[in-house]
Order: C-alpha cells, then structure tokens, then sequence
C-alpha cells in the first residue's frame, strides 16, 4: 500500500482545524508530508493560501465524512489522520473504521462517551490486528488529565512508592471560550441518551469505556456531578468540572488499559477549586451554570431560544480570547503507601482551541514521527496509553508545563 503523506487533516477548513493547520505549518518538521482534506476544495485552498509558503506543497483531499469510499481513500494514502470534524457520534465513526482497516494512526478531539464507546465497539479489534493506533480525545479533553495521572504513576514506580490509591485532577484556573461545535456535541449526546435508556446508563457508567466491565473494581458512588463543598485536604471550595463525566472515563480505561498498572483500586476524581473570600460563592455559581445548561439543552420546547443566545456550530472564540486564555491544573495523588506526588499541567492559550491545536497538532507529529518511542500498543487507546511520555516531552517543548513534585 503506498502511502505518499505522513498527516492529513480533515476538517481543514473548520475552526479548529484551521488552528491546528496553522501550527503544523509553523512547527512541524522540515519535509514532513502533510495534507489538508474535507468536503470544499475551494475552502481548503482558501485555508493553505493564508497558511502561507510552508502549506505551499501541500495537497489537498476532497473528502466526506458520509462517503465511505473517499474515507477508504484518505485512510489508504497516509501514515496518520487527524479529525476535527464534529459531532463524532454523527459524523466520526467511518472515518475511525477506515483507518482501523487501513493500519493508519487516528487522532481527534472528542469529549463524547457514546461515540468512544461505538469506536471500541467497532474498530479496537480490526486496529489491532492491523496495528493502528485509534488515539481519541487529544486536545484540552483529554490530554492534560489522562498525562498528569501518567506523570503521576510513573514516578510513584520510580520512586518504589506502589500503586495509586487516589487521585483527584483540580482545575486552579481556566481562561478561554467554547464553540458552538462544542455545544452541538453536548446538545447531540443529550438528545441520545435521552432516547435510548441503554445509552443513558452507559453516559451514567464511571467505567464506560473500559475494555472489561467486569474487570473493573466495585468502588461504589463515584459522582461527577454534586454540590458545592469545602474539600478537606486543601480547605478549597470545589464544583463539578464540566468535562468531568468523559476524562474521568479515559482516565479508566487507560488504567484498564496498562492492566491496572496505576493501580488495581485507584479512585479518579476531577474538580474546580476555588480559594479565597469569595470561593463559596463561585462554587456555588459555577455548580448552578453548569445544571442550568445542561437542564435547559434537555427541554426541547427550549432549544430555540438556545439556539439563539449560544454559539453555533463552526464558531468559536476571537483571536484576543485564545491569545489571552489560559489554563492552570493540578493533580494531587497518593500512593497506597502514603506517598504524595502533585503534578501540574498548564499552559497560555485558550485551552479549547489556542492549546487544544498545539495538543492536536504535536499528537499527530508523534504518531507521524516518534514510532521507535511510542508504546507499543494498537488498537483504540487514549492520549497516554497510545502515545504516552513522548507526548509529554513534545508538549514541553511547545512551553507547556507538565511538572511532577512528590
């Protein structure tokens, strides 16, 4: 099979995929073979052109996500594909199966339980026995959480302190916007669950995309979402963390994944902490925001008004706010021992679009480049069991922190 490219990204021409174009063309190695793709030719010679000489030489694919024969094609002619098309439970899963088919490395951005879990479903085997590597989630969802937890383990087996016990992932600050391709995912899976009792109870399930339901411990309630409370070991007020509900589960399965090597009992918890005077009081705002949205996207009769005051679909946030935005996270673990490692993960940039394109754009330059260090593993993984600590080092490279402290 020859295969002329090395990347090709499809959703070019949307608005991250735009974003991710610009930092490979600014920060991928010379004579890398990189190709733009999606549905309009004309758009993604619009995208190249602002790109600059360095996207000069770079072809670009017709290709749609609803005809499976051009996918087959995409898949077929390079090394590495990298999706930022959405809603990936509407438009992701052919994609995901032609490249499972094809032996070709896969990285997107989904934050979508359902569709992860079809992914498993219908292409962990087939990537497998090819040898692709099928790497969900590789933006702000779910790369800083699923690392910090890698950070986390391997110095807790560097430093002979066992297996984690506990691990909670606290958002210290955040700064950005979302887009309406973000809203269009959550409005998506809502409207699923909603139908479908099974797929509700698999969205409620903390080991939703586990590899062996059976294999995971009974740890009993591990809520996502609760009240606004003082946590006891920091003294910090905490709310639920809007994406909570999908790292949490990557977080799982990439235990699952390395034969639970983290650790067999490992309770895996995220957060917003706030400190200060006024801490209660943002809890308890930001707890209230986040069921409000989620409350009203579930009342149909709602949706148009909605519809009118949030973002739509292939918007997002203004130059300003991605170049001003930030993020600032911090993971406190314990060993079964009673060893303590805190591990920080931050960066400048809007973490769901400025960042989430550097993380997007350096997974696919590992998965492109870094083979000889990359875990050994296919089939359909997570940012840290398909890629793992070359990532780190390619995010640090690019003025991430990623810093371990025990």
């Amino acid at each position: 099979m020859a295969r002329d490219i090395d990347i090709v990204l499809f959703g070019a021409s949307g608005f991250v995929g735009r974003l991710t174009a610009a930092h490979l063309a600014t920060h991928a190695p010379t004579g890398t073979r990189i190709a733009l793709a999606g549905r309009s030719r004309e758009r993604l010679t619009a995208v190249a052109r602002d790109l600059g000489p360095a996207a000069a030489n770079w072809p670009l694919v017709v290709a749609d996500a609803s005809d499976e024969a051009s996918l087959r094609t995409l898949a077929e002619s390079t090394h590495v594909v990298v999706s930022t098309v959405g809603p990936y439970l509407r438009h992701g899963l052919p994609l995901v199966q032609a490249c499972a088919r094809a032996g070709t490395h896969y990285a997107d951005l989904t934050g979508e339980v359902l569709f992860a879990r079809r992914s498993i479903d219908t292409a962990h085997e087939t990537a497998r026995t090819s040898g692709a590597r099928i790497v969900h989630s590789c933006g702000f969802d779910s790369v800083p959480s699923d690392l910090a937890v890698l950070l986390a383990h391997d110095w807790a087996r560097t430093h002979d302190a066992g297996p984690l016990a506990s691990a909670t992932l606290e958002v210290v600050s955040a700064r950005g916007g979302f887009s309406g391709g973000t809203v269009d995912s959550l409005r998506l899976q809502l409207d699923t669950a909603r139908r479908d009792p099974q797929a509700r109870r698999l969205v409620a399930d903390p080991y939703a995309l586990s590899p062996e339901r059976a294999s995971e411990p009974d740890l009993g309630r591990q809520p996502d979402a609760f009240g606004p409370h003082r946590r006891g070991a920091t003294g910090d007020w905490v709310a639920p963390f809007v994406m909570a509900s999908y790292n949490t589960r990557v977080v799982r399965r990439s235990n699952a994944l390395l034969d639970h090597a983290y650790g067999p009992r490992l309770r895996y918890a995220e957060v917003m902490a706030f400190s200060g005077r006024t801490a209660a009081l943002r809890a308890t705002a930001v707890t209230g925001v986040l069921a409000g949205l989620t409350g009203l996207l579930a009342v149909q009769p709602l949706r148009p008004l909605l519809d009118r005051l949030l973002p739509s679909p292939g918007t997002g946030p203004s130059e300003h706010t991605r170049r001003t935005g930030r993020f600032h996270l911090r993971l406190d673990a314990r060993t079964q021992s009673g060893r303590r490692a805190t591990v920080t993960v931050a960066a400048q940039g809007d973490p769901g679009y400025a960042a989430t394109a550097v993380m997007l754009g350096e997974s696919a330059l590992a998965l492109a480049l870094d083979g000889d260090r990359l875990p050994a593993r296919a089939g359909v993984l997570t940012p840290a069991t398909g890629i793992g600590l070359p990532l780190v080092d390619r995010l640090r490279r690019r003025g991430f922190t990623l810093d371990v402290a025990g």
